[in-house]
């Protein structure tokens, strides 16, 4: 296996996901010690979770994490400390450093960048990750074997892309030309691009990319990705899933349909997404904290998770604007 530590720590002092928002740090709920505190119920579990920017689909990661550990370990028995980093990967370094300094029993890194975080900066705690897309382009780790041989572990929010590509098919068999559309600074983002174009391809698509490196980006690449598709695929990527407002507001006036990889993304600028829960991706990887606090299970041998159930979904309002008909098998989703 190898895992170069170095780069990542140099790609995350270089890298800036800007998702428009300022300020640095983020915003935290108070936890209070370090690991090792104890109360007259048993051990107190003190536990840093970096959110790598606040939108839907991480929002409800981390509440299914902490909504599970609460309810398996109790709630006087554990206390989260729970930091935004606004979509900067340095405020990420910074407020992993923080749980490390304070010796917390378990980080949890929610995004990519969260996770690259807080593996560069410890050994020794355990680490795991949630809405993250493939753990060995994450870490990079070349020979990957399903689970890292480090102290990381967690769940993986990849949804099925040979199906999403089928489910693009399914409603737009009679298109010419796929636009898939990302932000470049996000490795998981270009992963799934790169997987899925085959699938695109050997479906008689000609595809074409187009990237963003930040939100100062978004509204002009989209302009030009529509102006050149008949339909675009957006994978899961926390950059697009900042800036759905913007997007929308292109592609919708230029009748240009999404798919999505995410139903966060869709219901802000989608038509249709083949999604997971991302509230169940957090209980997974709860489930896998319990494990490793109170049972003792090994991390660093402990298989990357996935959400157990995916479903289509589509919005009906966008869908019924671009005169598209939806057929049986898919779940409208939900206004909020």
């Amino acid at each position: 296996m190898k895992t170069t530590k170095k780069v990542i720590a140099l790609g995350l002092a270089a890298l800036t996901m800007s998702v428009g928002l300022a300020g640095c740090g983020g915003s935290s709920s108070t936890t209070e010690g370090g690991s090792g505190n104890n109360s007259a119920e048993g051990k107190v579990y003190n536990i840093g979770i970096c959110q790598l920017v606040q939108h839907d689909a991480l929002d409800a990661a981390t509440k299914g994490f902490r909504d599970t550990l609460e309810e398996k370990l109790g709630k006087d028995n554990v206390k989260f400390d729970e930091q935004n980093a606004q979509g900067d990967s340095a405020n990420c370094t910074t407020i992993c450093n923080s749980f490390i300094t304070s010796n917390y029993d378990l980080i949890l890194g929610n995004g990519t960048a969260a996770l690259q975080a807080a593996y560069t900066g410890t050994q020794d705690i355990p680490v795991l990750g949630t809405s993250i897309t493939h753990y060995g382009t994450a870490l990079d780790i070349t020979d990957w074997k399903g689970y890292t041989e480090t102290n990381v572990s967690g769940t993986s929010d990849l949804a099925p892309l040979e199906d999403q590509a089928k489910m693009l098919n399914e409603l737009f068999p009679d298109v010419k030309n796929v636009g898939i559309v990302y932000c470049s600074a996000e490795a998981n983002s270009k992963f799934q691009a790169d997987t899925i174009t085959p699938f695109f391809e050997d479906a008689g698509y000609t595809v074409k990319t187009y990237t963003f490196s930040d939100s100062n980006d978004v509204a002009a690449v989209t302009q030009t990705a529509c102006d050149e598709s008949d339909v675009l695929y957006i994978p899961t990527d926390n950059t697009a899933a900042s800036n759905t407002g913007i997007i929308d507001n292109i592609a919708l006036p230029s009748k240009t349909p999404i798919i999505t990889g995410e139903e966060g993304i869709c219901a802000g600028c989608g038509v249709a997404t083949l999604s997971i829960s991302y509230y169940e991706l957090g209980q997974k990887t709860g489930e896998m904290a319990y494990d490793i606090l109170v049972n003792g299970a090994d991390v660093s041998k402990m298989e990357i998770a996935f959400a157990p159930n995916v479903t289509k979904k589509y919005d009906a309002e966008r869908c019924e604007a671009l005169g598209i008909q939806i057929p049986e098998g898919y779940e409208a989703i939900s206004a909020e």
